[in-house]
């Protein structure tokens, strides 16, 4: 064992959430030590550099609003900033709020043990290094676990081999090389268009068909910019009231009060003025089948009038509902497909049967390439939780508690888990929203509440086991009461072999979720035990 540290507050994971944790801890004054498995931080924009990474959430509104001053200093130059671009944003943010001196890099966590006598935490590290702590906050990220498909061969091939989620640092070049693609998912849809533009040929292996939206991505206008800034504090009042945590430009209504042709108009607004907006211009459109169908026919048809080969433009035709499953956002990918040097194969009706040293082999035929994109997405919203051994009270182990899926108190707590925090745990709205006002809101009530342990002398919280067992009901019944529900998807851990299927995101809203989280406060912090 090389060292042992021992602090007040130990955070795991230098991504957003992890970084505003350093802040707004630092203003309490409570000795705090950040450790992040990365060379660097920044989170999934440090690990997911490939060509073409960028969020779907506008760039005015992906970004801190805890500093007024930081978020008028602070100059994006496109709609959706690019990942580079994001990563340099949160460097920016740790050297201007002297956040670096207590974040330790390449520091892999393996295990994190409750020490009851002691009331605190120890924490191993792969190399040896122990840390302990009163407290223990897991900022390890909804998106941080990348998903390598269970192919056999995949080890055996000679070409490039990269996860979309794992992107080298240094730049790859694609030219005059044949390159496959595993996935037609958000990262994929991105990068596809990116590799075609450098590729001799592209090959990409589609399973399930996705539902995308032109992003419409352009460089920001300065007097729209200065509009923004001018009533920043108004723009993100108003982005919480939504369940998104994002502030559109025009009111929702009910698909249900409208004509169809009214339906359509506005589908058709949406559409040219891009993005995620998409979806929002209805509020019963993933409760509603009927209404859901308008909106999944009409993305149907701008795909047959964007693709010219009518068998490949039927393949990439989603069948299931729209917006079940998180919906994406591109540029030029459908427009893609009518490159020369691009070809779809469904491995729906003709899956992968073993990959090769030079090859991808189908049940009937083979495709050889040099290199090899997997955009199979991530073991989400749990995945990094569950790869570190976390043990609570009398030694219980969370990965045995969650053998049949997870179980949080508001996603921010567990029972039988003292002093132990998640920041955008299973049971939030997390992924369904815009996670940095989400992550903000979390930190916030995590920190007040340390504050208030402080104020009122108490050493130890823990989330009530029937607390946690009423609010995870409510999540699922929640989510019960939509098509999200009815649809196979990384929600629910579908992607991932032998995960259990449970709905783990809070599908309530933001806004609900936020009112919520003040009412346990107000009442005293209903369903947590303190000592």
């Amino acid at each position: 064992m090389k060292s042992h540290n021992n602090y007040d507050v130990i955070v795991v994971g230098a991504g957003f959430a992890g970084l505003y944790l350093l802040y707004r801890l630092g203003q309490l004054g409570l000795s705090t030590r950040l450790l992040e498995r990365a060379d660097g931080i920044g989170g999934t924009w440090y690990w997911n550099r490939y060509p073409g990474a960028r969020c779907d959430i506008e760039s005015m509104q992906y970004s801190y609003q805890f500093s007024n001053e930081l978020q008028q200093q602070w100059r994006w130059s496109e709609r959706y900033a690019s990942q580079g671009e994001i990563l340099r944003y949160a460097e920016h943010v740790a050297e201007r709020f002297n956040l670096r001196s207590d974040i330790q890099l390449s520091t892999n966590v393996v295990s994190a043990a409750y020490i009851e006598h002691s009331n605190c935490w120890a924490l191993q590290t792969d190399d040896g290094d122990s840390f302990s702590a009163r407290f223990l906050v897991m900022a390890t990220g909804c998106l941080s676990q990348p998903n390598w498909p269970t192919i056999k061969g995949l080890d055996v091939f000679e070409g490039g081999l990269y996860h979309t989620g794992q992107w080298p640092r240094q730049r790859i070049k694609f030219d005059g090389r044949r390159v496959g693609v595993i996935g037609t998912g958000s990262s994929a849809i991105q990068v596809i268009p990116q590799l075609a533009g450098q590729a001799e040929s592209l090959t990409v292996f589609q399973r399930t068909a996705n539902y995308s939206i032109p992003a419409r991505n352009r460089p920001l206008d300065a007097d729209i910019v200065a509009q923004i800034k001018s009533d920043y504090g108004g723009l993100r009042a108003r982005a919480k009231k939504t369940p998104r945590g994002v502030a559109f430009l025009k009111p929702q209504r009910l698909a249900a009060e409208v004509s169809r042709d009214e339906m359509i108009e506005d589908l058709e607004w949406r559409w040219q003025y891009g993005g995620l907006a998409f979806l929002e211009g209805f509020s019963d459109l993933t409760l509603k089948a009927d209404y859901n169908a308008v909106a999944a026919e009409f993305v149907r048809e701008k795909i047959r009038a964007i693709v010219k080969d009518e068998k490949t433009a039927e393949l990439l035709c989603p069948t299931n509902y729209i917006g079940a499953k998180r919906l994406c956002v591109d540029i030029d990918y459908f427009e893609t497909y009518n490159r020369q040097n691009v070809e779809l194969v469904d491995i729906h009706s003709n899956p992968i049967s073993v990959i090769d040293a030079k090859a991808v082999v189908l049940q009937d035929g083979s495709y050889e390439i040099d290199d090899l994109v997997v955009a199979t997405g991530f073991d989400a919203i749990t995945g990094a939780l569950l790869n570190i051994e976390i043990t609570g009270r009398a030694g219980r182990s969370l990965r045995r508690l969650w053998c049949d899926g997870p179980k949080s108190y508001l996603g921010l707590a567990m029972a039988e888990f003292p002093n132990l925090f998640t920041v955008t745990g299973p049971g939030s709205p997390s992924v369904l929203t815009n996670m940095l006002p989400s992550i903000e809101q979390h930190v916030d009530w995590i920190v007040d509440c340390l504050e208030y342990m402080r104020e009122q002398n108490f050493s130890r919280i823990e989330a009530s086991a029937e607390a946690q067992e009423s609010w995870w009901a409510q999540v699922q019944e929640a989510a019960s009461a939509t098509l999200r529900s009815k649809t196979a998807t990384w929600y629910t851990g579908e992607n991932i072999e032998n995960k259990p299927n449970v709905f783990m995101p809070y599908v309530g809203g933001f806004h609900v979720y936020s009112e919520i989280c003040k009412q346990v406060v107000a009442k005293g912090y209903e369903g947590f035990v303190f000592s």
